[in-house]
């Protein structure tokens, strides 16, 4: 196997930050990682599996091996005339395989359009975005355990779901490469339409009964309007998480701050929208040098070209500080940080 020493990461993240790895290499089927398992420097080095490179921030070099997962193909495993099962190399580009889903009139994933990364990285966060989150359509993965060199199959529950999380990134994580994942798309697709900006979109084209197709575009245009393009300015779309916080402590805050925006989970517990207490804090817009917050949405911190990860980072750290302060409220990272 070839490696290659002292890899420039700098494309291979969607953030743009120049960093290094002592060692990589690209793996691209399933028989290379089995040989990679064997080799002296999988066995001695620490290691980081990368996929889209969407979801980290690169603070500094990386002393061990990345492993770049662009393991690729689909095969349906399953189909009646209700349902099919759809098996997704690791390596497919998420945006893609939905791009492909809603052109066939499979539903179940369309509402997570235009979402940056790969397939292999969305269960290990349980992506989600208006509405929908994959736990929803997810039936299983397989995954290459890094200590035996053994392939694991890991079902929904197997995967402890939560917001934004998974066992791959708590009691797992760094355990496991994802090799593919399962889903079970709808043939007879039904549509969610939870979120008010989608209703508003469709209602500004005069689509009365939409298709998947048009829940797709509609929320391709919402994430375009208030989203920078990885590919202009470096981002790694929503930075931090929307917080959970108990009810009681909803009716505190809003004696103060009357217009907070927040959404109920259950019982006694309500989603508090991350952004409206950044944007309220101030921090909306702001610059430093070649970095700062998104002028149109308070949840994502950029890269306008030259930055550091570890100036990112800091900033993410003087954000959450500030709204702890005014808000008492905690702020995590949605974000990996290396």
């Amino acid at each position: 196997m070839e490696f290659q020493e002292n890899k420039s990461l700098k494309e291979l993240n969607t953030f743009g930050i120049e960093c290094q790895a002592k060692y990589f290499i690209e793996i691209k089927k399933e028989s290379d990682l089995l040989q990679l398992y064997n080799e002296k420097l999988f066995q001695s080095e620490k290691k980081l599996v990368l996929g889209g490179g969407s979801n980290i921030l690169l603070t500094k070099k990386f002393d061990g091996l990345i492993i770049k997962n662009s393991i690729k193909g689909y095969e349906t495993i399953f189909e009646d005339d209700n349902f099919l099962e759809l098996k997704i190399g690791a390596g497919e580009n998420w945006h893609e395989l939905v791009m492909m889903c809603v052109e066939k009139n499979w539903g179940g994933i369309e509402n997570l359009s235009l979402i940056p990364g790969n397939a292999g990285t969305a269960p290990m966060q349980n992506i989600g975005a208006y509405g929908v989150e994959i736990k929803e359509t997810f039936k299983s993965l397989e995954a290459f355990e890094i200590s035996t060199g053994k392939i694991k199959t890991f079902n929904n529950e197997d995967c402890n779901f939560g917001y934004r999380e998974s066992i791959f990134k708590n009691e797992k994580k760094n355990q496991y490469i994802i090799l593919s994942i399962s889903l079970i798309l709808d043939k007879n697709p039904k549509i969610n339409l939870e979120y008010g900006d989608i209703k508003q979109t469709l209602s500004n084209k005069n689509i009365i009964h939409p298709t998947i197709k048009d829940i797709s575009n509609a929320i391709i245009e919402i994430r375009q309007r208030k989203l920078p393009d990885p590919n202009k300015i470096g981002n790694s779309g929503s930075f931090f998480k929307n917080p959970i916080i108990p009810a009681e402590k909803l009716n505190i805050l809003k004696k103060k701050f009357p217009k907070i925006v927040y959404y109920p989970v259950g019982e006694n517990k309500i989603k508090i929208a991350a952004g409206w207490l950044i944007d309220k804090a101030g921090w909306k817009g702001k610059t430093f040098n070649n970095y700062g917050v998104h002028k149109n949405q308070a949840l994502v911190l950029v890269n306008y070209g030259g930055a550091k990860g570890k100036e990112i980072f800091d900033l993410s750290e003087k954000i959450i500080n500030d709204i702890e302060l005014k808000f008492s409220i905690t702020l995590e990272r949605e974000v990996n940080i290396i």
